[in-house]
């Protein structure tokens, strides 16, 4: 059997509420929506971590944070982690990077992230890059972890316009916005355009990772005024009471618009992401043109997700990385033709660590055995597997964890400071904390049985004050 291609567009910060797949109104998304029709949704997809770097660690490696040792933003992937790059690349895959990459790690990112969050790196175990600093935005080819094309490969940021030269070298500015060929989700699209139009005689793994809908919460014309901020909903969670771990300082920062958290204000940057999402929306349905008239759509495992969710008002913050499930519930979207069937849903619980060995079960490519996470192709063949309905999630200063079931999510914070437990069937918008409920007791209890035992089975740090101090 010939080896599928493997194409994965990665967006950053995408909530499952911005798709039409997901029951998503306010953005028209018909293009991302195909890939769901023409294949599968995932609808209990997570994250195992809300915030970029440990996520996207998981993804490429199949390993949870304190595995493959990037828990936290700007901390660099671990030395001798195995991507999923090099795996089809021992398999005779030309693989590529185009986008934000954000696993290479700089040490003055990081230290300003451990400085508003108040913790230092003795504190939460970490070690700063000890590799030379970048000449440019791109990661150097020695760094780029399996991705042979690695041209367009940039460590981080959300710069709006890219500044390219005649030498093929450029540049993305935080201070402007580009056109139509300069605005940078138009121009990654245009590099993915590229690479997939080279005459090969490989099968290439492409991952295109596009900055937006993260902020800042901005986009081009006509996507800045597409949408009307008098026209944005405010969520019903909006000004509900918070839990005390987001009354500190750090979380603060991290949680709330500088400009003030004004349902005026949410709803001016609720109508550019939604603009930043249409503009994706758009590029997808112009690149799957592209790979039909280059007879490549149908030998390719087409997928789209992200990395994380957005908040974008509920509980009356933004961002990510918090306890909510807004964040850690996420799309995934797959398409395969003769192997995966139209239209079809998996309902199993699957997270991010799951998705290495998933991709390459399809492809049917032997897994390097040091992968945390399972095979879910069979699920999506549609075949019935023993397979556990639990998705572990953790913090990014290894200091929370938690499960999501079908039932309940339950979270322990090191502090013991409002430790969470949601019904997720009669509390689904989770209004209700009822994790001193003695009703809800016996639940909590075998959910932090379920947490220890995988802590313990893969050896997460957590597991220390989980068992001597965290609350039962």
């Amino acid at each position: 059997m010939k080896k599928p291609n493997i194409l994965m567009i990665l967006t950053d910060q995408q909530s499952c509420w911005t798709l039409g797949a997901y029951g998503g109104t306010l953005v028209q998304t018909p293009h991302i929506d195909r890939i769901a029709a023409e294949g599968a949704r995932l609808d209990n997809y997570f994250t195992n971590s809300a915030v970029c770097t440990p996520s996207r660690g998981c993804l490429l490696t199949g390993r949870y944070p304190h595995g493959h040792g990037a828990f936290l933003n700007d901390v660099p992937l671990g030395a001798d982690e195995v991507t999923l790059a090099h795996i089809l690349r021992d398999h005779q895959y030309e693989t590529g990077y185009i986008g934000k990459w954000h696993l290479d790690g700089t040490e003055a990112n990081l230290r300003a992230t451990l400085r508003i969050s108040g913790n230092t790196a003795e504190h939460v175990g970490i070690r700063f890059p000890d590799h030379p600093p970048r000449i440019g935005p791109c990661i150097p080819p020695e760094r780029a972890r399996g991705f042979d094309d690695c041209r367009y490969m940039v460590e981080t940021g959300h710069g709006k316009k890219v500044i390219e030269q005649a030498d093929g070298s450029f540049t993305i500015s935080n201070q402007q916005i580009g056109d139509e060929q300069t605005y940078t989700t138009d121009w990654l699209f245009a590099k993915a355009d590229a690479f997939v139009s080279r005459k090969r005689q490989k099968p290439f793994f492409l991952v295109l990772s596009i900055p937006d809908p993260h902020t800042p919460f901005s986009v081009r014309a006509p996507y800045d005024r597409m949408y009307a901020p008098e026209d944005m909903p405010v969520p019903e969670t909006f000004y509900d009471s918070k839990p005390a771990w987001l009354e500190t300082d750090a979380a603060r920062h991290w949680t709330l618009l500088p400009e003030g958290m004004t349902e005026e204000n949410l709803k001016k940057n609720m109508a550019q992401y939604c603009g930043e999402v249409k503009c994706i929306d758009d590029n997808v349905g112009l690149f799957l043109d592209r790979l039909k008239q280059l007879d490549l759509l149908d030998e390719t495992i087409l997928i789209f997700t992200t990395d994380h969710g957005e908040y974008m008002g509920e509980h009356g913050i933004m961002y990510k990385n918090q306890l909510f499930e807004t964040a850690y519930h996420i799309p995934f979207l797959i398409r395969w033709p003769g192997q995966i069937r139209p239209g079809t849903v998996v309902d199993s619980f699957i997270s991010t660590v799951d998705i290495q060995q998933t991709l390459l079960g399809l492809a049917g490519v032997s897994p390097c055995g040091r992968e945390q996470g399972r095979d879910a192709s069979p699920l999506l063949r549609e075949k019935a597997i023993p397979w556990e309905d639990e998705v572990f999630i953790y913090g990014s200063m290894k200091n929370r964890i938690g499960v999501f079931t079908p039932e309940y999510e339950l979270a322990y914070v090191k502090e013991n400071v409002d430790n969470l437990l949601f019904d997720r069937v009669q509390d689904p918008l989770q209004r209700q904390n009822v994790f001193n409920d003695p009703e809800h007791k016996p639940a909590r209890e075998a959910l932090k049985a379920r947490i220890i035992a995988h802590a313990r089975q893969w050896g997460s740090p957590e597991l220390a004050w989980l068992e001597t101090g965290a609350k039962t």
